[in-house]
């Protein structure tokens, strides 16, 4: 007998909405004052009668087109009734047995997995619509718990896979690949880590035999770790839950359904409660909404889906010449992907304009050089311009760089009219100043010195200051020729092209 993990994962997405879903109130982030986006619909008053957010409702269709499911003509809301602090009308507005997308599915390649798993299909059993309870806020020093109501009525996709996942690093795969398209379709931001995207994972173990095959019907008690708030917190807590289920079996026991936290200091899981059932929630439908007609907003989501995820990488490995590492980063951030590609647009005629050995035009020359290009436009913005963006806590979106402007960048690298040490000052200076790259090249003196007449002058005046180091070079010392060169770098500010200074301390020494 062996034992494997059952892995699903039910996450919340919060959607890109202006409003609520069920009030006029502002959908705001953590960062705004407490207690300031609320009215008497959020905060549960009597009375007080909650209108469905439709463009909630459009982005929960698209969401569930781009995810293979099913969309219904018609849709639900029900009330599932639980009472705790956050939740002040004593029920949340959500969907229980007619959701808005159902029977859906993804398939992703697992890195790091071996066949047959290396590609996976995880099956969406539903997503359905809800609202956000509120923030407890707790303070240990006053031994108080405070409410933020500005979170309360917050509109939701709750996404529910089915039971397909085996590993952690599956479970990771998966949610990466579901931020990738829920960015594509515009229907959220999908941050974890800012509470945009937050993830439920429920596993347990499966006796099998060695061709995997169930020792008996149906699965075991499941464990539900709950609030997870990053790829990595998902993985660890899924690791540590597995180790923990087989120190039970091993000792003869069963685990024990129940629902678990995460402590991200002492990589554990840790007991919350017994497990509830829908029993436990009591649904019924929603008496203050009346039935959705998705009949219509199916047939306009179905025709305004953009390109997904894993065709766009296909795609950028095989019109753009990237590599399928490259085009996975690419499109897994948020609108580098647009920029890369708008970036070599530009780039192809930079480099048409400038060869003159050749009659091909833009796009052909493109097309004769793309992996070159692709290269140097990934390693520049995945490292260094990347670098950058997150020194300064910004986004792609956030700095005026345009692709134009970077085209121009990349070209001054690649006809070696820069080098790389001053390509990265004048990147900075770039984002700082949003200026033309040639015009802060020529302002800041950071162009390449590229006279050969001059760079053989100040290698005739460097060796001729340090004859001990050329009398060591010719008796065999070789790596004092680096040592020169650094000299030669130092003194022209980093212009030189330090092969070209190599080469010619190397002449004029005879080596």
């Amino acid at each position: 007998m062996r034992l494997i993990p059952i892995i699903g994962l039910e996450i919340h997405v919060r959607l890109k909405t202006k409003s609520k879903m069920f009030c006029a109130c502002a959908n705001v982030d953590d960062s705004t004052a407490p207690n300031t986006a609320i009215c008497h619909v959020c905060t549960g008053q009597p009375g007080a009668l909650p209108a469905v957010n439709m463009k909630a409702v459009l982005l929960g269709v698209r969401t569930g087109l781009a995810l293979g499911c099913r969309i219904p003509d018609e849709a639900h809301f029900d009330r599932k009734n639980y009472f705790y602090p956050d939740l002040p009308k004593g029920y949340q507005i959500s969907q229980y047995d007619h959701p808005i997308c159902i029977d859906g599915h993804v398939e992703i390649d697992v890195m790091g997995n071996v066949p047959p798993r290396d590609r996976i299909r995880v099956g969406i059993t539903r997503a359905h619509l809800e609202e956000d309870a509120a923030k407890n806020i707790h303070d240990s020093s006053s031994q108080s718990t405070l409410v933020d109501f500005n979170r309360a009525g917050q509109p939701l996709l709750e996404i529910v896979t089915e039971p397909d996942i085996r590993t952690p690093n599956e479970a990771r795969t998966f949610l990466q690949e579901l931020q990738a398209i829920l960015r594509s379709v515009s229907a959220s931001d999908a941050d974890m880590e800012k509470g945009y995207m937050r993830c439920d994972a429920n596993i347990s173990l499966l006796e099998v035999d060695d061709e995997n095959k169930p020792l008996k019907a149906g699965f075991n008690p499941k464990v539900e770790i709950k609030n997870l708030n990053s790829f990595r917190s998902v993985e660890r807590a899924l690791t540590y839950e597995i180790e923990r289920q087989l120190e039970v079996y091993n000792a003869g026991g069963v685990p024990e359904g129940a629902t678990r936290g995460f402590d991200e200091n002492k990589n554990a899981t840790f007991e919350q409660r017994l497990k509830e059932t829908s029993a436990d929630y009591r649904y019924f439908p929603e008496p203050d909404l009346r039935p959705l007609d998705l009949k219509n907003v199916r047939q306009e989501e179905s025709g305004r889906l953009p390109e997904l995820p894993a065709t766009r990488r296909v795609r950028l490995v095989n019109e753009w010449g990237f590599s399928s590492e490259d085009a996975r980063v690419l499109v897994a951030n948020e609108g580098w992907a647009d920029f890369a590609e708008q970036t070599l647009g530009e780039l192809g005629g930079w480099f048409e304009a400038s060869d003159n050995r050749n009659d091909m035009s833009g796009g052909d020359h493109l097309i004769a050089h793309k992996a070159k290009y692709a290269k140097l436009v990934s390693g520049w913005l995945g490292s260094k311009l990347a670098g950058i963006l997150a020194a300064k806590n910004t986004s792609i979106k956030n700095i005026h760089v345009t692709p134009e402007n970077f085209a121009e960048f990349l070209y001054l690298i690649g006809s070696e009219k820069i080098n790389s040490a001053n390509a990265q000052k004048l990147l900075l200076l770039m984002v700082e100043t949003s200026a033309d790259p040639s015009h802060i090249m020529e302002e800041h003196q950071l162009g390449q010195m590229n006279d050969p007449a001059s760079l053989n002058k100040l290698v005739t005046e460097i060796l001729a200051q340090n004859p001990e180091q050329v009398e060591q070079i010719k008796n065999g010392k070789l790596p004092l020729i680096k040592w020169f060169v650094g000299v030669i770098m130092k003194s022209t500010e980093g212009r030189t092209n330090p092969e070209a200074a190599e080469a010619e301390i190397k002449k004029q020494l005879g080596v």
